[in-house]
């Protein structure tokens, strides 16, 4: 089947985890990706794996010079756009008492303003029955310690797809979200945590999930490439838990 013959989508952070399997998805259902990502290097392994359907752009979400450029740089490879998966982000955590305001600065502008002027800058390259899809957490719904501010950027991205759906509509283009749980993703890569030290964390979670795992960038994938095609034509405003139900099993 190929559902996305024909289109193109833009996907922030797409060379790993959940944008990376995104865009593998698009492309096998024939359609052509635009992923970006914060390095050349990264860009390019990336652009490997994926093959010749696939093209990059070295752009960081977090600052505003590379985002007021992304519009153009989109349009090196196209001057429509089908669909934007505003996926790009990491986490950093701390305690109340530790988090300073480069750390508060740091995660609103990957979480925050990466998504709203994306999508800001973007919106003259989306053409009716296009599709927004903004990527949000697990996070917005459970309180974890540590995730004060994490929670709060993700929990603005939340909102948006509310107050972007109204301003839209009239447009046609559907506006959605995704919510995973914890997926095997590199989201701890920029705490400052060793390798040892994520890998227990990621061992104390996995029991408070109900499947008793972490979930696949795959299984990401497979709900935003519903939600970014027709089959998800009359969806609009929602956002979708992938998240094995942790947020509401107790």
């Amino acid at each position: 089947m190929q559902k996305f013959k024909n289109k193109t989508a833009l996907i922030t952070g797409g060379t790993n985890g959940m944008g990376f399997a995104t865009a593998q998805r698009f492309i096998e259902e024939g359609g052509i990706a635009i992923i970006t990502g914060r390095s050349e290097e990264t860009v390019n392994n990336a652009l490997e794996k994926l093959g010749g359907r696939a093209y990059g752009i070295v752009s960081d979400s977090g600052r505003m010079k590379d985002l007021m450029q992304l519009q153009q740089e989109v349009k090196r490879y196209t001057e429509e756009l089908d669909v934007i998966f505003a996926n790009a982000g990491y986490g950093k955590f701390a305690s109340i008492e530790n988090v300073g305001e480069e750390q508060f600065d740091e995660l609103f502008n990957v979480l925050v303003k990466g998504p709203f002027f994306t999508v800001q800058q973007i919106l003259p390259l989306m053409k009716r029955g296009s599709s927004i899809i903004f990527n949000t957490s697990v996070a917005t719904e459970i309180a974890m310690h540590n995730f004060s501010v994490y929670s709060a950027a993700k929990s603005a991205v939340q909102s948006f797809i509310r107050t972007f759906a109204v301003e839209l509509t009239e447009r046609g283009i559907r506006v959605n979200g995704i919510s995973p749980g914890h997926i095997k993703t590199n989201i701890f890569n920029n705490t400052g945590l060793t390798a040892e030290q994520i890998e227990g964390a990621v061992q104390d979670i996995i029991p408070t999930i109900p499947f008793k795992r972490q979930g696949e960038p795959t299984e990401i994938a497979n709900v935003v490439s519903f939600l970014a095609s027709e089959e998800a034509s009359y969806i609009h405003g929602a956002e979708i838990k992938v998240d094995a139900g942790i947020s509401v099993i107790r």
